[in-house]
């Protein structure tokens, strides 16, 4: 699962379906907002009842196809490329830990607390194959 706070979802218009794509070569993970008729979109799922806040996506066969390790769920300082929500995953990221981990679902968590700049480079090459819109929780 890759999971969104109210700031990071704000980046990307708080979209409702959005595009995963991965940059081999910098190792940059982005999320970018598209429409459902994308043969590669993903929907957005809201993590909380009580209204707007946490974002959650379904990455499963996004993160198998590169090969992202989940074994951990981790928290980044995401940036902005292009309209794209961009985490850097050469650097380490932070290890969540809490009661309600459970080891065998780990999660990426995307976490802004303030807006940041565009600067400006693509970082999205490949598009992984298939479509992961179902809930593997």
């Amino acid at each position: 699962m890759i999971s969104l706070n109210k700031a990071a979802h704000d980046l990307i218009d708080n979209a409702q379906t959005v595009e995963l794509l991965y940059d081999r070569d910098r190792q940059v993970m982005a999320v970018r907002g598209t429409d459902d008729s994308s043969p590669h979109a993903y929907a957005v799922r809201s993590a909380s009842k009580r209204g707007p806040g946490q974002a959650v996506v379904s990455a499963t066969a996004f993160t198998a196809h590169y090969g992202i390790d989940t074994t951990d769920a981790r928290r980044w300082k995401p940036f902005v490329e292009d309209g794209m929500l961009c985490v850097d995953l050469s650097q380490e990221g932070t290890v969540i830990t809490g009661n309600r981990t459970k080891p065998t679902a780990p999660a990426h968590d995307v976490e802004a607390t303030e807006p940041v700049e565009d600067i400006g480079a693509v970082a999205a090459q490949d598009h992984p194959v298939g479509d992961d819109t179902t809930d593997d929780s």
